[in-house]
């Protein structure tokens, strides 16, 4: 008879299976945003805006500024730009406030150009929001901004801005912006009027969550500014100082938003 052999087998024992927990996907963090400006160049259309000693209107001489701004503003993709009007259009001024609004400016510039009934004032200013002015000058002048638009009613209106602007910080931000275009023409050479930052109640800066303020470039009642102000060299100037104004109240790192 054949004796069956029998062979040992090893035993082989399967590792216990661990579960892994799927794996996230990495959550990708949002590319940084240019930030938008908003240039408002003054009146336009049937409204001239400031009359020069030689005949200059205002609102040729602030819109040539702005779009050297906007180039400026544009070269480096830091910036985005919009322009409350483009062309010799009369834009109200709640509508240049909503449109700037609409788009969520991260800053608003309002560029005007002077006029003053003494032929020897002259140099540039800048101005923000406030229920009451810091002078009779400047609460002439923003009457006179205020003016071409029937529909604001500028105590109210002013006052109800006012209150959401502290609630956000943005009168604050507005102030600095100020202070730091005053610095920044005064490094650059550009003459500036006695007492250079101002406050009105000037109906376009009512933006209760944009900083926004409002540059007088010079005065066109003076022969010696409308000369500058009527040259591109000048203009080019005037818009490189605001462009490194914009740069410094961001700072270097803060051009871009999350």
């Amino acid at each position: 008879m054949f004796r069956r052999s029998v062979i040992a087998l090893p035993l082989i024992l399967s590792a216990p299976s661990v579960w892994a927990a799927p794996q996230k996907a990495p959550v990708k963090k949002p590319f940084p945003k240019p930030r938008l400006i908003a240039l408002d160049p003054g009146h336009g259309g049937r409204d001239p805006g400031a009359l020069g000693y030689n005949g200059t209107q205002e609102k040729g001489v602030v819109i040539a500024v702005a779009r050297e701004l906007q180039k400026l503003l544009l070269s480096g993709n830091s910036y985005r730009v919009m322009l409350t009007r483009s062309t010799d259009t009369y834009v109200p001024l709640r509508e240049r406030v909503a449109r700037a609004q609409e788009a969520k400016a991260d800053l608003f510039l309002s560029i005007h150009a002077d006029s003053h009934s003494s032929p020897e004032v002259r140099g540039a200013s800048v101005y923000t929001l406030s229920e009451a002015a810091s002078d009779r000058e400047a609460e002439a002048l923003a009457a006179r901004e205020n003016m071409g638009d029937t529909a604001v009613a500028p105590s109210s209106t002013v006052a109800r801005a006012l209150v959401a602007m502290a609630q956000r910080g943005t009168v604050n931000d507005s102030r600095r912006l100020a202070d730091t275009i005053v610095g920044t023409f005064g490094r650059s050479g550009i003459r500036l009027l006695p007492h250079t930052h101002r406050q009105a109640g000037f109906a376009v800066l009512t933006s209760p969550d944009i900083p926004a303020a409002l540059v007088e470039l010079g005065y066109l009642s003076n022969p010696g500014d409308e000369k500058l102000l009527t040259v591109r060299q000048h203009q080019v100037a005037l818009a490189r100082a605001l462009r490194a104004s914009v740069d410094a109240h961001f700072g270097s790192s803060g051009a871009l938003k999350a």
